[in-house]
């Protein structure tokens, strides 16, 4: 408000100034008399200040019209004038529009659209750096691949764009299936830029599918340090990498490096089940049972698991089944209550032929987490017991539709594995597999508890028919021998007289 009460005073007071120094003039005497060809004119003061005026603007607009002239001409002999940078940004202009109709193309699908006006882009804006990305991403939209190749070719070419043209040809080489050469593209894009998440990912997943596993621990190390992942997921990929490198240590030809690098791998993570097991059969080829039981024992705290029990039984090969069901308390006592920890002595006492024990080790499993293992250990105590054949196949037909339990389960694609792996068979992702119960429904098959009165069935009857058919063999055999000796009475140690 005060600002423009301030202006408004300015100019009044320029106008009234000007309006004193204009009576001024008309009121002094004299003037300017001028004389040209014999012709004489006198001007007044105030004519004398307007034409002084009329003059300078004259004189300014001589000299701008003379730098038109100049420039018209540099600008037709091509230089870079005023005129040469006018048409500039008007073509830049309508670059930029052309670049900015390509992306909106480009983001709506439209490829054709996207092609037209990136080439429209390439010849208004001459910058090859803004405008080849495009072409070449539009090609890719039209299923032009030839020609987004030759593009991401020349990114290559320019240090400014080198790492997205690697990363573009990276992209094709996964697409067609060539992961050796994405691979090396990969570790290429990641030496121009050590921090791109996006290309430590797919470098790690090409180096473990490859089983590259020391270049994909070193991978792993530049995701920790760029702040892409946490240290406690770090540490556990690092010992299923470390647990990888020394998975042959179960051949007769495993050298100390891989017993040390599979001891290294529990070290790393003690919960990891494959990792343990591994480094407990490593302490056994070195002849230390007590490190083995301690690495074991303080993985079934983490996680009862029946391939610890496995390598537990290892530690003693040669051991009575008596000795071995008093050497595993100490791992039966850890989790007493736990699934695995009931079947694991269940097995352990049917071993023994106590299956008085066994039953009562497996208590209400069958009842309230029944699965094919439990009812197959069941029907082998009812065998034990010396239950009929009905009982015991009763238990085996139930195991086969039963649900199978936990499992190695990929949490990416859901496949159930018989076996751990650091990569998933099926999906190809890394550290995906987690020993849990599959959630996915499991199918009944004709050969399940359908088939169950059928198969008891037929026992009854083959139980009943028995006595039948031993009755039945006899009167046969009686029969055979009353017509043997009725038909040849002579001893048949004696030969007849005319064979003599």
């Amino acid at each position: 408000m005060l600002w423009s009460l301030l202006k408004i005073l300015v100019f009044v007071a320029i106008v009234g100034l000007l309006a004193v120094g204009a009576g001024f003039l008309m009121e002094t005497s004299g003037g300017i008399q001028i004389t040209a060809m014999g012709t004489e004119v006198t001007l007044s003061p105030l004519q004398s200040v307007i034409a002084l005026g009329v003059l300078v603007f004259a004189i300014w607009l001589f000299f701008k019209l003379l730098t038109l002239l100049v420039a018209t001409l540099k600008f037709l002999n091509g230089d870079e004038t005023a005129l040469s940078r006018y048409f500039d940004r008007s073509r830049e202009k309508r670059g930029y529009q052309a670049l900015a109709d390509s992306l909106m193309a480009l983001a709506s699908g439209e490829g054709r659209t996207a092609m037209t006006m990136a080439n429209k882009a390439e010849k208004l804006l001459s910058k090859p750096e803004l405008t080849n990305l495009l072409v070449a991403q539009a090609a890719e939209m039209n299923g032009d691949t030839k020609k987004a190749s030759e593009i991401y070719k020349k990114l290559v070419t320019n240090n400014a764009t080198r790492f997205v043209g690697v990363r573009g040809i990276m992209k094709q080489k996964l697409a067609e299936g060539d992961d050796e050469t994405a691979r090396k593209l990969a570790e290429k894009a990641l030496a121009l830029k050590p921090r791109h998440q996006e290309t430590q990912d797919v470098l790690l997943n090409l180096q473990t599918r490859a089983q590259d596993w020391a270049g994909a621990r070193s991978t792993l190390t530049a995701k920790l340090k760029s702040g892409a992942l946490p240290r406690d997921v770090f540490k556990r990929r690092d010992a299923v990498l470390a647990l990888s490198e020394a998975k042959e240590i179960l051949d007769e030809t495993a050298s100390l490096d891989q017993q040390a690098r599979a001891i290294e791998a529990n070290r790393l993570s003690p919960d990891l089940v494959p990792a343990a097991a591994m480094a407990a059969r490593a302490y056994i080829a070195k002849g230390k049972p007590r490190s083995a039981t301690k690495i074991l024992k303080k993985a079934w705290e983490a996680q009862p698991h029946p391939d610890l029990a496995h390598a537990f039984a290892e530690i003693v090969p040669n051991e009575t089944p008596e000795e071995r069901i008093k050497r595993f308390t100490a791992l039966t006592r850890i989790h007493p209550e736990n699934m695995e920890t009931r079947l694991i002595l269940a097995e352990l006492n049917i071993v023994a032929e106590d299956f008085p024990e066994a039953r009562r080790a497996l208590g209400d499993v069958v009842e309230q987490q029944g699965d094919a293992r439990a009812y197959t250990l069941m029907a082998a105590i009812e065998r034990g017991e010396g239950s009929s054949d009905a009982v015991v196949q009763g238990w085996l037909a139930k195991a086969l539709n039963a649900p199978r339990g936990p499992q190695w389960v990929c949490d990416n694609c859901h496949d159930i594995q018989a076996e751990w792996a650091p990569v998933c068979p099926n999906c190809h992702s890394f550290d995906t597999l987690s020993w849990q119960t599959p959630k996915t429904p499991e199918i009944a098959t004709a050969t399940g508890v359908h088939m169950l009165p059928l198969i008891v069935g037929a026992l009854e009857d083959r139980a009943e028919s028995e006595p039948e058919q031993e009755t039945e063999e006899v009167e046969e055999s009686i029969d055979t021998e009353a017509i043997d000796v009725d038909e040849n009475p002579v001893r048949p140690d004696v030969e007849p007289i005319e064979n003599r």
